[in-house]
């Protein structure tokens, strides 16, 4: 019998039977997370599935944030925030708050997450997991729910797409632009239900933050999980973010003869900066394709590209300079620990001279809540992960996708800009891998 794919390991692993892609098991879940807008709906289906005895199977693994609506918007999302607050503190669940950030960034900088687990989110997104080696993926709160109580849910074991990327990547070419990329090659529904798993030496050499964008948008090709196979990088990043101290198991990797649906492979030195045009992740091109393209706004954020070094490209770019007339620039902070690093290394003070709006963590304008929504007409530019009709606000926006490098560019000069044709000192990210943003 063939080799296995990592997907297939954890969840034989976590389900105590030898599996493989198609089965259907019953597996373990190691964390499990819910949001201010999930959140209450999972507990109205905890409640119904338990009786007056209830408890959590897992307390400790059992994570809520508060971090769409965030500071709340309105008294509906104000008492939501006040049902998870209640029910984390009468069952034990961490519970984070309104200041603390996006639910995915919160469970990797906190050291919920490491290689080999199996997690669970009422949120997309969870695929992001798959950055530090976990199989994490999206679930309804329904699910989430029953997984409250029981600790285990049952899945289909997906199939394995392979992404292979070799070579070195030019300058101006980020992880966002690679997935980007594939989006628009496989199609939007093109890995729908896989696994997504990401090789080759471009992304071996990858820190954690850029693994972490590729894992993340997995579920804009429909993929059930985004994974890149953990290395000493992953060792590294989570002893200097959480003191957690762990050792890599050799066998948590694909095996050679691991049966794949398909394999895509890339020669790093060919890519060049994506962008994603209105209104589909999937309708990727070259940047040369829209250069010139005015924008009313620039939003840099979101669980894709929130984080302290896409920030910190963003600012890099902007010093001594100002945000183009006309152009709005908003940064939102994945986390509160981002914000934090932000303000000590003079990141926020340079994006704020510059004329950026620096926002509190969370998720901003990205699902069309607040912070920044998009008016009848408006055109932006996102770091973001989805660029649907009305994604970011109103029906008749448009939304672009690009890195945050694209980002930068684009504020200075007002208009879809490549790049790789304004002088900065370019920020080393390889320099600072992994160290994290210990609060």
């Amino acid at each position: 019998m063939t080799g296995k794919t990592i997907t297939e390991k954890i969840l034989s692993e976590n389900s105590g039977e030898d599996v493989r892609a198609g089965d259907y098991v019953e597996a373990r879940v190691d964390e499990m997370i819910g949001h201010d807008v999930t959140g209450p709906l999972a507990i109205d289906a905890f409640e119904d599935v338990t009786d007056e005895d209830r408890e959590l199977a897992a307390p400790d693994s059992t994570v809520f944030t508060l971090d769409h609506h965030a500071p709340a918007d309105g008294v509906k999302a104000a008492n939501n925030h006040n049902i998870v607050r209640e029910f984390a503190s009468a069952y034990g669940a961490h519970q984070y708050e309104i200041s603390d950030g996006i639910c995915h960034q919160v469970m990797i900088e906190e050291g919920f997450v490491e290689p080999g687990d199996l997690v669970v989110g009422a949120d997309s997104h969870s695929t992001t997991y798959g950055g530090l080696g976990a199989f994490g993926t999206g679930v309804g709160s329904t699910d989430l729910g029953t997984t409250f109580a029981t600790g285990e849910l049952w899945f289909r074991v997906p199939e394995t797409i392979r992404f292979e990327v070799h070579g070195d990547l030019p300058e101006g070419v980020y992880a966002k632009d690679l997935i980007l990329k594939f989006i628009g090659d496989v199609g939007f529904d093109g890995a729908t239900y896989k696994t997504a798993e990401y090789a080759g030496s471009a992304i071996a050499d990858f820190p954690i933050h850029q693994r972490l964008v590729l894992a993340n948008m997995a579920i804009e090709m429909g993929g059930k999980a985004g994974i890149v196979e953990p290395d000493e990088r992953v060792v590294d990043y989570l002893k200097n973010q959480a003191d957690i101290k762990i050792s890599i198991d050799p066998d948590l990797a694909s095996d050679d003869d691991a049966t794949y649906e398909a394999v895509h492979s890339y020669e790093g030195a060919n890519l060049e900066p994506q962008v994603a045009k209105p209104s589909n992740p999937e309708n990727a091109v070259n940047i040369d394709d829209v250069v010139g393209t005015d924008v009313d706004q620039v939003f840099v954020g979101t669980c894709t590209n929130g984080r302290y070094e896409d920030i910190r490209v963003v600012a890099d770019a902007l010093k001594g300079e100002q945000v183009a007339p006309g152009t709005r620039l908003i940064v939102v902070p994945a986390s509160g620990a981002v914000y934090e690093k932000c303000l000590e290394t003079g990141v926020l003070e340079s994006l704020v001279a510059a004329g950026a709006t620096f926002q509190s963590a969370g998720c901003g304008p990205c699902a069309g809540y607040h912070q920044g929504v998009l008016g009848d007409d408006d055109v932006c530019l996102a770091t973001a992960n989805r660029n649907f009709p009305g994604r970011e606000g109103s029906m008749d926006s448009r939304v672009y996708l690009a890195s945050p490098a694209t980002a930068a560019a684009t504020a200075l000069y007002g208009e879809i800009t490549d790049p790789r044709e304004i002088e900065t000192e370019r920020y080393d990210d390889h320099a600072t891998a992994d160290l994290g943003v210990v609060r």
